[in-house]
């Protein structure tokens, strides 16, 4: 025997459960409950059955935790689920997402038909959603005209933001409610808005199930308005909701999504006001600055400003001048003095008056006694006159 060939018991259960949850998809069953316990972990474990068969359930407390209602012993649901199998008993069981009481199953299903259908179609995905704006002027409403729905909204708005608001009144339950919103939808395509606001208030799932018809859902998606769905319940989604650009649990709410708040506004005003001043009372500050260092710059730069500059450095200069001339004069004053004095002493007459005297012949200074001859009558000066002599005899002393 191939050992290749052998397999164990969780081999076994593991392939047995790829195999049924990947060919089984989400099942509506329709039973009766039998052994019912709520585990105090949260998890539910329970039976459904028919008058021939036993379905074995587990509803996870992640899931459970949405029921609208206490479901005992006895109580004919449907459940929502997928099959699977509990690889340790080997057992196959539901894993049930959703539980309703059998009155209002149908609705149910086919709301979950319709929404897995247009969910495969990408009506739900992100990508299609459009901005709403933030500060509309117009807001068009499809909800009833005697409705509380328009009263909450319009008090809202008024409240908040007031702006112009249009209604195409529509019934917004029974059997015409869809196409009367659809057209109201499409009045508006024709006569555009800033926002379009469709809804009405609270109601049981028969009552809403109008915002849950296909047509509406497409004309939805296809509106090129940004639509805001306000369908009055807190818990489940409508299909509109679904495909809606921006879901809203109430009117009001609604309303409140749709416009910003006055108040908040005249804060964001003012605290832009206040940053507009310091930055204007800055750049202002800055260009005072620039326009007094420019001042600065032409004051230094302009022509009287040069011309005094080159008057006082003209003044500096006469006064350097003068001071230099005044020192030069005062040097050659005392320079002059020194020669006077110098040549005060080597006068004639100071010679004189130190005792000496001086010989001329013929009116010549004699300065040797080899310029004279014995019987030269000469004139012999003094400090105070002079004589005649007559040279008698002569001594060389070379």
């Amino acid at each position: 025997m191939d050992k290749e060939n052998i397999f164990s018991v969780s081999e076994v259960n593991q392939h047995i459960r790829n195999v049924v949850e990947s060919s089984i998809p989400t099942l509506y069953v329709e039973g009766e409950i039998a052994n019912y316990t709520h585990h105090r972990s949260g998890h539910i474990y329970f039976s459904i059955k028919d008058s021939a068969s036993t379905l074995r359930c587990v509803f996870f407390r992640g899931n459970n935790i949405h029921l609208k209602f206490t479901p005992k012993e006895g109580d004919q649901v449907i459940c929502v689920g997928n099959i699977t199998i509990y690889e340790r008993g080997g057992n196959y069981q539901l894993n049930v997402r959703k539980m309703l009481p059998s009155g209002i199953g149908d609705l149910q299903r086919k709301f979950e038909e319709l929404k897995d259908k247009l969910h495969k179609e990408g009506l739900f995905d992100e990508i299609h959603k459009k901005p709403i704006p933030q500060y509309p002027e117009v807001i068009g409403v499809v909800t009833s005209a005697t409705g509380a729905a328009i009263q909450d909204i319009r008090n809202v708005i008024n409240r908040r933001y007031p702006c112009k608001i249009l209604l195409y009144p529509a019934t917004v339950q029974g059997e015409n409610a869809a196409q009367e919103i659809i057209e109201g939808i499409n009045y508006f395509r024709k006569n555009p808005v800033d926002i379009l606001i469709i809804g009405r208030g609270g109601g049981s799932q028969e009552d809403l199930f109008c915002f849950n018809d296909e047509d509406l859902a497409r004309t939805i998606f296809a509106c090129e308005i940004p639509i805001i769905s306000a369908v009055g319940h807190e818990i489940d989604f409508t299909i509109s909701d679904f495909v809606a650009d921006l879901r809203a649990p109430t009117p009001s709410a609604a309303a409140e999504l749709a416009v910003p708040d006055k108040t908040d506004l005249q804060s964001k005003i003012n605290a832009y006001r206040q940053q507009m001043q310091r930055i204007v009372q800055q750049h202002i500050f800055q260009r005072k600055l620039y326009l007094q260092d420019l001042e600065s710059r032409l004051h230094k730069q302009h022509p009287q400003q040069k011309i005094m500059i080159m008057h006082n450095s003209l003044d500096n200069l006469t006064k350097r001048m003068q001071l230099a001339t005044e020192r030069i004069i005062e040097t050659r004053r005392q320079k002059l003095a020194l020669l006077q004095n110098q040549l005060k002493e080597l006068s004639p007459n100071e010679i004189l008056k130190r005792g000496y005297s001086f010989i001329l012949l013929e009116k010549k200074l004699m300065k040797s006694v080899k310029n004279l001859e014995i019987g030269n009558k000469v004139e012999i000066l003094f400090a105070d006159g002079k004589c005649q002599a007559e040279i008698l005899d002569i001594e060389d002393e070379n």
